[in-house]
């Protein structure tokens, strides 16, 4: 995967910190865990991102490398275009100078910035007029559900049992609501309460959706498998 590119504000501010006789590069200080609601949060992740919200332009430097990889991954999934994602990855960063005062630790950093860059991918999404069902749409439960089981454990029939290219292109068919959060899950390895908290839905709402997700990737490998067979 090519380095997603460093926004220019940031380029600017990392080199005004240069000059001042700070390191403008994260790898060279004391190496930091990305932030995460699984385990305890490491005091010194608390003070980065403190002195990244103060205006340490620094501190936001390492808040980029730690996290710009899986923003990368996120958008690029998403969009399907390396040129696009490394665009709407600089966006996503700049809005998170912009908006880093307004975090309140409300949810996990990293949930909140993926936040952010959904908004971001979701916006161009809009922009570019494709048919796909909206994220609101998706988030809709269908009239005939019911109470439902737990979509959350990992699916071994569909992980083990498929051409990795074939799932990719049917990944990349699904609906943008349902692409997002079995992205989000399968891939990212968010929890459902996490996402539920990016996407401002429920936790059900959040495995239900996974769920539909996974029948349709089911049907459009079926639908593949056949194709081939007949070829």
């Amino acid at each position: 995967m090519p380095e997603s590119p460093v926004p220019t504000q940031l380029k600017s501010q990392e080199s005004n910190n240069t000059r001042d006789g700070a390191s403008a590069s994260p790898s060279r200080g004391k190496a930091h865990a990305p932030f995460t609601s699984a385990a305890t949060p490491d005091p010194s992740d608390a003070m980065v991102l403190a002195r990244a919200q103060a205006g340490d332009h620094h501190a936001f430097a390492i808040l980029y490398s730690l996290h710009k990889r899986r923003i990368y991954s996120l958008c690029l999934r998403m969009v399907g275009n390396i040129a696009e994602a490394e665009d709407l990855t600089q966006e996503a960063f700049l809005q998170l100078h912009r908006k880093i005062g307004t975090f309140r630790g409300d949810s996990a950093f990293s949930t909140w910035l993926h936040r952010l860059a959904i908004n971001v991918v979701l916006m161009q999404l809009r922009k570019k007029g494709l048919s796909l069902i909206s994220l609101d749409e998706a988030m809709e439960p269908a009239p005939e559900e019911g109470p439902g089981r737990s979509f959350g454990a990992p699916d071994l029939t569909l992980a083990g049992a498929i051409d990795r290219l074939a799932l990719e292109r049917a990944v990349a068919d699904l609906p943008a609501g349902y692409r997002l959060i079995f992205i989000l899950h399968d891939v990212e390895g968010f929890e459902h309460n996490e996402i539920a908290a990016m996407l401002d839905c429920s936790i059900g709402n959040s495995k239900s959706q996974l769920h539909k997700a996974r029948l349709k990737l089911r049907e459009a490998l079926r639908s593949n498998a056949q194709q081939e067979a007949r070829s």
